[in-house]
C-alpha cells in the first residue's frame, strides 16, 4: 500500500533530487523549470514553475495532493495554491544540518523514512570524509563566495558552512548567518579588499561567472585571490540549491579548489 502524497509538484530542485534519490520519483507530477538534477527529471516531468513565479493553472490541472517549495520568496505562490485548497509545504532551511533534516522530513512525508534516514546518514558521512581530508591541509585559505555581482551578495549559510568543511574560512561569516539575501548585500565592495581573500568563488545564480570582470573592479588588484588568479566558478545548480547537490558535488568542487590552492603554497 502506498502511503503519503501521490501527486507531488516540486517548486524547486532539491525536493525533486531528493525524491529521485529515494526512488520515489513516480510521485512527482511537476517540477521547476530550473531543475537540472537529476537530468532525467527534465525529460520526463512537466515544468510548471520558475523560482518567484509559477503557472498556477498548470499546477492545478495536475491535481497535486502535495506541493513542496522553498523559502519566503515562494510565499505568494504558496498562498495562491493554498487558497485553491492545495496542501503546501514551504521549507526554510538554511544550514547543512537543516539540509540533512530536510531530507529526513521529506522522506518521512512520503512514507520512506528509513530510506531517507539512511540517505541523510550517507550524506553526512561524505561531509565527514571531506572535513577529515581538509584537516590535513597545511593552511586554511580565506574564501570569498559571491552569489551575485549586481549588487554584490555574499554566500548563504549552508555555502559558508560547506566552505568551512572543505578547509576554508568564509570572510563574511556574520553575513552568512543572516537569513535574507538583502542582508548579505555588500554595500561597500572595498570591504572584500580589506578582508583579503586568498580564493574567490563565484556562483552567479544562473548566469556565467566572469572572473575578468571581478579582477577589473576598482582596487581589487590588491586582493591575494586576484593577484594569484584564484577566481573560480562553482556552478549554481551544484551549490545554491539547499539539497543533496550542495552536500555532494558542490562541496567536493570547493574542496578541489582549496586543495589545489594549498598545493601551490
Amino acid at each position: 500500500m502506498t502511503h503519503g502524497p501521490r501527486r507531488i509538484v516540486c517548486l524547486t530542485e532539491e525536493p525533486t533530487e531528493t525524491l529521485y534519490a529515494l526512488g520515489e520519483q513516480d510521485r512527482i507530477v511537476g517540477i521547476s523549470g530550473f531543475t537540472v538534477r537529476p537530468a532525467i527529471a527534465r525529460r520526463e516531468k512537466p515544468k510548471v514553475s520558475a523560482f518567484t513565479s509559477a503557472k498556477i493553472g498548470e499546477i492545478l490541472k495536475l491535481q497535486p495532493d502535495f506541493v513542496v517549495g522553498f523559502s519566503d520568496i515562494q510565499a505568494e505562490i504558496a498562498g495562491e495554491l493554498i487558497r485553491h485548497g492545495v496542501e503546501v509545504w514551504i521549507s526554510n532551511h538554511r544550514s547543512v544540518d537543516g539540509i540533512l533534516d530536510y531530507v529526513r522530513r521529506l522522506g518521512a512525508l512520503v512514507g520512506a523514512a528509513d530510506r531517507a534516514n539512511a540517505y541523510a546518514d550517507d550524506l553526512a558521512r561524505g561531509l565527514d570524509d571531506i572535513a577529515r581530508e581538509a584537516a590535513a591541509l597545511p593552511q586554511r585559505p580565506k574564501v570569498y563566495f559571491e552569489e551575485w555581482d549586481e549588487p554584490l551578495i555574499s554566500g548563504i549559510r549552508w555555502v559558508s558552512e560547506l566552505v568551512g568543511i572543505a578547509g576554508g574560512d568564509d570572510i563574511f561569516p556574520e553575513r552568512a548567518a543572516e537569513s535574507l539575501a538583502k542582508q548579505r548585500i555588500l554595500e561597500d565592495p572595498s570591504e572584500v579588499v580589506r578582508r583579503a581573500p586568498d580564493i574567490v568563488l563565484g556562483s552567479w545564480c544562473g548566469k556565467k561567472f566572469r572572473p575578468e570582470k571581478v579582477a577589473a573592479r576598482a582596487g581589487w588588484n590588491a586582493i591575494p585571490a586576484v593577484r594569484d588568479g584564484e577566481l573560480h566558478e562553482i556552478k549554481s545548480p551544484m551549490i545554491l540549491q539547499p539539497g543533496p547537490a550542495a552536500l555532494t558535488d558542490g562541496v567536493r568542487e570547493i574542496a578541489k579548489v582549496i586543495r589545489a590552492w594549498a598545493g601551490r603554497r
